[in-house]
């Protein structure tokens, strides 16, 4: 940590020891006075800024305190740690280059894993600052004797724009990988493969109606006028009328295809090292409704345009009536500080000086009526258009927003005499205007989350489908015949996490949707938990106990029994997966209306940094790793919501979980 002890001077003899030495009093700039101070440490404490000083002569560093009062001394070492080690170096050069006078000053970036002073020694993220380096003072050769460092803490920006390139690019990332139905060609454009959602939108019946060999690329209507040899990877958009399509050809007839329809998809063409194609992977979606409901929005927008032309003539006329009857007249003359309404229907005037007419108006726009009445009293030639908010409210208890337009009058030698204007009532603009904000805002949000999710669910989704692409391309190549159990192997077990996967993607969509439909019924939870429970821990691993607690011998209650199996087999699942030692004890107890199931396992936990996250969508552990499906712990979530019921879980990072699951229900028979 001595990078900052390199021997350094071009006007002195070295000194015998550097880095023990300090300053000189008389090398140190004079301490401010007390005025000095206090104005230093308040332009310290608006900026956010601190001031060291560097001091050639002895390789020490002095930090100013916010009052304007020098701190203890840092030798190069020591200073050194206070940033990030990559950054120092930077720093270091920069001093070094002023000294031997190759710049007068200079700027760098630098991180720091500490916050002020008062923070200082903690561990937390990195603070990014920006300092700037200048020459305080020289000696009578002309050589620098103390050096400035501004250091300007920049980290609340330099989040800022991380998180909006980050919001940049998964919006990006999103609007290119949204895909859902799949297929999969071979070299010779023979359709080898499809998922579920591929052939719902295909109206296909079965996966075996279209793998028997005789559906090809060139029976698709959406891709057969592309040349398999040629084929790379791109989006394509297609617009297909089955009802003008020769139905010999693409097998409609066996499919019922018809109508219009609009489709969208990625094609990637699978080629070896070589560039010979091995494969075809497509994956694309049905976007007709969405193009209809755009034309339809379309429609409304252009509705709506002519309504809000008509709305515009309307509040236009409406002006104009207002502009010869109701709207108040109003001048103010600056040279007497006086402001002027005058009714057209009375004559009456009614003259307000400056601060009534400051006080009229809300605390917030207070500073902005003084700003406007400032403009005027220095004669500005411009027009005034401000909108402000006053302490006056109307028969609906809203406050008033008032609209005043003004221009200046000039005398016959061309000076500004006084401002002559007008006001309106605009509280329904004003009112119309922050509901759409916050309905924008709203959707923008609902928005995000949907983007998110559909991020998550297409990034998991191929993981396990190149498994399958990958294996199954294995057949083709040169490989011994014992291998290829192998492949089978991981196509099945890629295939059931993929189907799995997808399964959990469908139910947790259904749960967000309310389409899930309660069953309530009368059981016997007594009878039915330690079955429910063996079942449930089939994948235990060996060596870990498995405890069941039974407190009762009946106990009869009305419940949705096949979400609650639900809820505690894929409790258990997860418990399974991250228990290697030790136990996981299951238990259940009823009291004053509510089942309440509890679990307790010794396995590794969940971080302190994973808690708030474990009901998200595909969250990560500490090591980057998705436990389970990714969407067990949102949808036991969701279906204990929709049972009425909540969840609660603690957990000890390396030592274990609790969770609590209560069901609000009744029961009809009781016997401990």
């Amino acid at each position: 940590m001595f990078i900052f002890a390199t021997n350094y001077n071009r006007k002195r003899q070295p000194m015998k020891n550097d880095m023990d030495s300090k300053a000189p009093n008389d090398q140190k700039t004079t301490p401010p006075s007390d005025q000095k101070k206090a104005r230093l440490a308040l332009i310290l404490k608006t900026g956010k800024l601190r001031l060291w000083f560097y001091y050639p002569a002895t390789r020490h560093y002095c930090y100013l305190s916010e009052a304007g009062e020098y701190e203890r001394e840092y030798n190069p070492a020591d200073f050194s740690r206070l940033f990030h080690l990559d950054d120092i170096e930077k720093l270091r050069k920069l001093i070094f280059d002023i000294c031997e006078g190759k710049q007068e000053k200079g700027k760098v970036a630098m991180r720091s894993r500490f916050g002020t002073k008062e923070t200082e020694g903690t561990e937390g993220d990195f603070r990014h600052y920006e300092i700037s380096v200048s020459v305080v003072s020289r000696d009578d050769q002309g050589v620098p004797t103390s050096l400035m460092g501004i250091q300007h803490d920049v980290t609340e920006e330099y989040r800022r724009q991380e998180k909006v390139r980050g919001l940049l690019m998964r919006y990006h990332t999103i609007f290119n990988s949204s895909l859902l139905d799949m297929l999969y060609y071979d070299r010779n454009g023979v359709l080898k493969d499809i998922n579920e959602r591929g052939c719902k939108a295909f109206n296909v019946k079965s996966r075996e109606q279209v793998l028997d060999g005789r559906f090809l690329l060139k029976n698709n209507p959406f891709y057969d006028k592309m040349p398999i040899d040629s084929m790379d990877n791109s989006h394509t958009s297609s617009i297909i009328d089955f009802s003008k399509l020769d139905g010999g050809r693409y097998r409609l007839d066996e499919f019922a295809l018809n109508g219009k329809v609009y489709y969208e998809s990625t094609v990637n063409a699978i080629r070896d090292e070589k560039g010979e194609m091995e494969g075809i992977y497509m994956a694309g979606r049905n976007i007709s409704e969405m193009v209809e409901s755009f034309h339809r929005q379309q429609e409304v927008v252009r509705k709506l345009q002519q309504g809000t032309e008509s709305i515009k003539q309307y509040i236009s006329n409406i002006d104009y009536a207002l502009s010869v009857s109701h709207v108040q007249m109003v001048n103010y003359y600056p040279h007497a500080y006086t402001f002027e309404i005058v009714n057209r229907q009375t004559g009456h005037k009614l003259r307000m000086s400056q601060l009534r007419c400051i006080r009229l108006a809300t605390p917030r726009f207070r500073r902005t009526v003084n700003c406007v009445l400032n403009r005027m009293d220095h004669l500005t030639r411009n027009g005034i258009t401000q909108a402000i908010e006053i302490e006056i409210r109307d028969k609906k208890r809203r406050q008033i927003w008032l609209l005043f337009n003004m221009v200046p009058m000039l005398d016959a030698n061309g000076n500004v005499e006084r401002y002559f204007g007008m006001y309106r009532d605009i509280t329904d603009t004003v009112e119309t205007e922050q509901r759409l904000a916050a309905e924008t805002k709203k959707a923008q949000e609902t928005e995000l989350l949907k983007q998110a999710f559909l991020t998550n669910m297409s990034y998991e989704i191929r993981t396990p489908l190149n498994n399958i692409i990958g294996f199954a391309g294995l057949f083709s190549t040169n490989h011994e015949e014992s291998d290829e159990p192998i492949f089978v192997d991981q196509i099945k077990k890629s295939t059931k996490e993929l189907l799995l996967l997808i399964n959990d993607i469908l139910f947790i969509s259904r749960l967000e949707a309310n389409m899930e439909e309660q069953m309530i019924e009368k059981v016997d939870f007594a009878m039915l938990f330690e079955g429910l429970c063996q079942t449930a821990m089939t994948a235990i691993k060996p060596g870990v106990q498995r405890i069941i607690k039974q407190p009762y011998n009946n106990l009869v209650i009305d419940i949705d029994i096949k979400h609650m199996t639900m809820i505690i087999e894929r409790l258990c699942g997860l418990a399974c997966l991250m228990t290697t030692h030790g136990s996981i004890t299951l238990s259940y107890e009823y009291h004053r209306g509510e089942l309440t199931f509890h679990m307790e396992d010794t396995g590794m936990g969940f971080s302190p940094e994973e808690m708030p996250h474990i009901f998200d969508h595909f969250s990560r552990n500490a090591k980057g790793e998705i436990t389970g499906s990714g969407l067990d712990l949102p949808i036991v979530q969701l279906l204990t919501k929709q049972m009425g019921g909540t969840i609660d879980i603690q957990s000890d990072y390396g030592k274990g979980t609790n969770v609590w699951v209560s069901i609000p229900c009744t029961a009809t028979q009781i016997k401990k």
